[in-house]
């Protein structure tokens, strides 16, 4: 069975990834390395961590690939959980600590309409996609800047309470409200 195809077979992949298959993780590779690059340089912020951890993601697939159940989720959320559960882990163990002045920078503007637009599309989607944006800028601001936070920044909830000032049951509240929110309308 060949790995390559017009839609890449990324269930397949995992499974010869099991076998010890080199030539499926270099597939794999690939086919997604970039996109990860994307969402691991969002949460770390530096290229050269970012890189670094995309080595360690590719090394965790290739030694976990044997773990991977096809009832438990979708073959390429696994891949990305692994990426932006790595990502945090590092930002979390290296005690990174946020300023004021990264504070006053980062939360986005509850009045500004395109801040989705201006980071990155592999989160929100792209511009031709205005249903998340519109879903997201239904958000109360505080409610906003958690999702954005959480997501974006890869801050951790206690890190965010910090960062708006607020409680972190409050946070909590507002990430779990939030999401909800989101899948009731995106439908």
């Amino acid at each position: 069975m060949s790995i390559t195809t017009d839609a890449f077979d990324y269930e397949a992949c995992l499974h010869a990834c099991a076998n010890q298959s080199k030539e499926a993780l270099r597939e794999l590779y690939l086919e997604e390395s970039g996109r990860l690059m994307g969402v691991v340089f969002n949460i770390v912020k530096d290229r050269a961590t970012a890189e670094d951890l995309i080595h360690d993601v590719f090394l965790r697939i290739w030694q976990k690939a044997h773990t991977f159940d096809a009832s438990r989720g979708n073959s390429r959320s696994w891949i990305y959980s692994i990426a932006r559960h790595l990502a945090l882990d590092f930002i979390r163990f290296s005690k990174r600590q946020v300023t004021q002045s990264e504070v006053i920078e980062d939360i986005p503007d509850a009045r500004d309409g395109d801040w989705c637009e201006r980071i990155n599309s592999t989160h929100w989607g792209s511009t031709s996609n205005n249903r998340v944006q519109d879903c997201i800028m239904e958000l109360e601001p505080e409610r906003r800047s958690c999702i954005y936070h959480a997501y974006v920044n890869g801050y951790s909830q206690s890190e965010i309470s910090d960062l708006l000032g607020a409680p972190l049951g409050s946070v909590k509240s507002w990430i779990k409200r939030s999401l909800l929110s989101l899948r009731e309308c995106l439908g």
